[in-house]
C-alpha cells in the first residue's frame, strides 16, 4: 500500500507516538488523570492525521475540492505570477477537525511547485491569502489549462508537506500533500470555469465540486 493512503498519514506518528508512550507510562505509575488526558490528547491528534477514502467523481471536466473544509470567498478576475491571465479563485479554510490530507483538484501534469516562506496569521483571515507561509502547485491539464493549487499554513499550522514533484502525472482526487493543524487552501481555476460552491458551503477533499471546465 502507498504510504500516502495509509489510515493514518505517517507525518502524523511522530505526534501520536509520544503521546501514546506518556499515556502508558502515566498509566503504569497510576496516575490516571493524568494518563487520561494523555490518551484524549492521542485520539485527538490521530483524528487529525486521519486519511479516511473518498469517492472521486467520474465529471471529466469537474474541478474537485483539494481540502475539506468551508468556503470562506470566491473572487473573479484574480491574477498569479504561476499561471497566465485572470482567473477564478475559491479559498477554503479547514479547522483543527477537519481532515487535512490535500487532494489534486484535476488531472495532469505537475508543471510549477513553488514553496514561499511568511507569517502564520490566522488562515481565515484575508491578509493569509498574502502574507503567510505558502506552497503552490500548478497542473497543467491534457488540453494545455493550468489549474492552481496553494497550500497555505495557519497561525497554528507550522508544516506544510508536499509528497508530489514537477513532472509528475496526477489524477483527479489523488492524494498531494497536507498541512499540520488548521489551515487554508487556495484553487485558481480559467476564468470561464463555472463555479459549482458558495460561500460558507462545507466541502470535501476529492468529493465535492467546486467548478466545471468550460
Amino acid at each position: 500500500m502507498d504510504f500516502r493512503e495509509s489510515p493514518v498519514v505517517l507525518e502524523g506518528f511522530v505526534f501520536i507516538a509520544p503521546l501514546c508512550a506518556l499515556t502508558l507510562v502515566f498509566a503504569y505509575f497510576g496516575n490516571i488523570w493524568t494518563s487520561v488526558l494523555f490518551f484524549c490528547a492521542t485520539l485527538f491528534v490521530a483524528n487529525f492525521f486521519r486519511n479516511p477514502e473518498r469517492s472521486v467523481p467520474q465529471d471529466e471536466k469537474a474541478i474537485l475540492s483539494p481540502a475539506d473544509g468551508r468556503v470562506l470567498s470566491i473572487e473573479e478576475g484574480v491574477v498569479s505570477s504561476l499561471i497566465e491571465g485572470p482567473c477564478k479563485k475559491v479559498s477554503i479554510f479547514m479547522n483543527v477537525f477537519n481532515v487535512h490530507v490535500n487532494r489534486m483538484p484535476f488531472s495532469g501534469t505537475v508543471t510549477a511547485i513553488e514553496y514561499r516562506p511568511g507569517k502564520f496569521f490566522s488562515a481565515n483571515l484575508d491578509k493569509a491569502s498574502e502574507l503567510n507561509e505558502r506552497n503552490s502547485v500548478v497542473v497543467t491539464t491534457d488540453d494545455g489549462r493550468k489549474i492552481l493549487t496553494v497550500q497555505i499554513a495557519g497561525m497554528v499550522a507550522r508544516r506544510i508537506v508536499c509528497w508530489v514533484n514537477e513532472g509528475m502525472e496526477m489524477a483527479r482526487g489523488e492524494r498531494f500533500g497536507l498541512i499540520r493543524f488548521g489551515s487554508r487552501l487556495e484553487v485558481f481555476m480559467p476564468s470561464d470555469t463555472e463555479i459549482s460552491v458558495t460561500v460558507g458551503e462545507k466541502v470535501k477533499a476529492g468529493e465535492t465540486i467546486v467548478g466545471r471546465l468550460s
